[in-house]
């Protein structure tokens, strides 16, 4: 796995994080490095404020950094830990950390940005752009070719304004735009919808992972949460939007919840519809982290899990594998973590082999999906 970005005469390590032992994906892509070659063959004079958007794991926000005044907006904290050590690593100058929620700054040179899977959370970036930034400032984007659609550059030209594109290069294509639109929309941030037959009411933040409609794991996990009156406390990690700690509160009024994501957007909407969906005083916590990261060990009686199956672009069972462990570490003695997953996934034979084949069972499944639940000797 290549560490080492060197372009116009510089050097940078650059590491994913979390760190793994025999590490086989790059902190970087083609896409950055078109970014970087692009924005240094301009011209850009130093010392300009570049706000950079959907920085993977930090590569564009270091390599700018050693000229220029860099804001870094994500919506990650993955993105964020990455970004932070490989500056400390490289020796780079400070960046602004900010989420994608937060305020436009307003005195931006130069926006770039790689372009978001979510429409919803490009749409709600775009928007922003527009309200905040002076028609001179250009915004440049970037993506593999294949998934510069003409309704991506619609949503560029709807949204922000004037938009062209260039050439591809290694598989990868820059889109140019200025914030330029005659008619500036302003776009909320929540989506809400109902749960069918159910009284739940969900509010969803632009990124958070299936924020139209119920994703189909979690529907079909729903009716086989447990209710039991002894339980004291359980973790919904991976918890997206947050129904199913929602139907886990209402199952178990008695319970203290912590909802753990990734995603900021995610870890607030969830806090919002626990708040919204549970009545009266509950005793809430929404973590934004890296899986279980400094949790206590034998610290739950129960962990919820519907894990992601991709972290950024790249497709990986990492995450799952994480969380299955750090499940193990803070689950009491007799614990019980419960996972819905893709049949092809075959999560059984990760618990299996963390938990032991006694303590592993197949509580549901249909031609999709299997709900496995493991118990902590």
């Amino acid at each position: 796995m290549k560490t080492e970005l060197s372009l116009h005469e510089r050097h940078l390590t650059l590491n994913r994080f979390p760190p793994r032992n025999n590490e086989t994906l790059q902190a970087w892509d083609a896409g950055d490095e078109y970014l970087i070659n692009h924005v240094e063959e301009s011209g850009l004079p130093a010392d300009s404020h570049i706000l950079v958007l959907n920085d993977s794991f930090g590569a564009l926000s270091c390599w700018f950094a050693d000229r220029h005044r860099v804001t870094m907006m994500s919506d990650s904290y993955i993105a964020h830990q990455a970004a932070l050590n490989n500056l400390q690593h490289n020796h780079c100058a400070p960046v602004t950390l900010l989420t994608t929620l937060d305020d436009i700054p307003d005195d931006v040179d130069l926006v770039i940005m790689q372009i978001p899977r979510n429409n919803r959370h490009l749409v709600w970036q775009l928007s922003q752009l527009r309200q905040h930034l002076p028609t001179s400032c250009q915004v440049i984007a970037v993506n593999k070719a294949k998934e510069i659609h003409t309704s991506t550059l619609k949503l560029f030209e709807k949204y922000l304004g004037s938009t062209a594109t260039s050439l591809a290069w290694k598989k990868h294509r820059l889109v140019f735009s200025q914030p330029n639109s005659q008619v500036i929309l302003d776009v909320g941030p929540d989506t809400r919808w109902q749960v069918e037959n159910s009284d739940i009411t969900l509010n969803n933040l632009p990124n958070v992972y299936s924020g139209e409609s119920l994703d189909q794991g979690a529907r079909f996990l729903l009716p086989h949460l447990p209710s039991d009156e002894k339980l004291e406390h359980f973790i919904d990690l991976g918890c997206g939007n947050g129904v199913l700690s929602v139907r886990m509160g209402q199952l178990n009024p008695q319970a203290r919840i912590t909802c753990v994501d990734e995603s900021f957007m995610a870890t607030e909407s969830a806090r919002q519809n626990l708040q919204s969906n549970l009545p009266g005083e509950r005793n809430v916590s929404c973590i934004t982290n890296n899986c279980l990261d400094g949790f206590e060990a034998n610290s739950t009686q129960l962990v919820v899990c519907n894990p992601p199956f991709h972290q950024q672009q790249a497709i990986t069972d990492h995450i799952a594998w994480q969380m299955f462990c750090d499940s193990k570490h803070v689950l009491s003695k007799g614990g019980k973590l419960l996972v819905i997953g893709n049949r092809h996934l075959g999560y059984d034979v990760k618990l299996t082999r963390l938990f032991g084949r006694s303590q592993v069972k197949t509580v549901a499944s249909n031609k999709k999906f299997v709900i496995l639940q493991a118990i902590k000797k």
